[in-house]
């Protein structure tokens, strides 16, 4: 079964620096799709607060997860992204695993 981060994020504004957060997500795809243990990621735009976004990633084990953090150019691309971000005290991330999935296969 595998591993799944998840983590909040809160842009600054819900147009320009949202967008650009998203953008820069879709070019951080290529980056984690190098990494072995990397199985995909799902990111969830509220409705209520659209300037909050909740990310799930899904790896093979922890470690995979923590390997991908210590790549070279991994931390440079987290800080580029956190320019659109409101200020946060501490790493939002927490593992979890999946316990029971009804969801249809797609």
């Amino acid at each position: 079964m595998p591993v799944l981060v998840v983590s909040q994020a809160w842009t600054i504004d819900d147009a320009f620096h949202a967008d650009e957060y998203l953008r820069l997500q879709g070019l951080f795809l290529a980056f984690m799709r190098q990494h072995p243990g990397f199985r995909g990621r799902q990111i969830l735009r509220s409705l209520e607060d659209r300037t909050h976004f909740t990310h799930i990633r899904s790896f093979d084990s922890i470690a995979a997860y923590e390997e991908l953090t210590r790549f070279p150019g991994y931390h440079e691309r987290i800080e580029e992204m956190s320019k659109h971000l409101k200020p946060y005290q501490s790493y939002p991330r927490e593992y979890m695993e999946v316990v029971i999935d009804d969801l249809p296969a797609q």
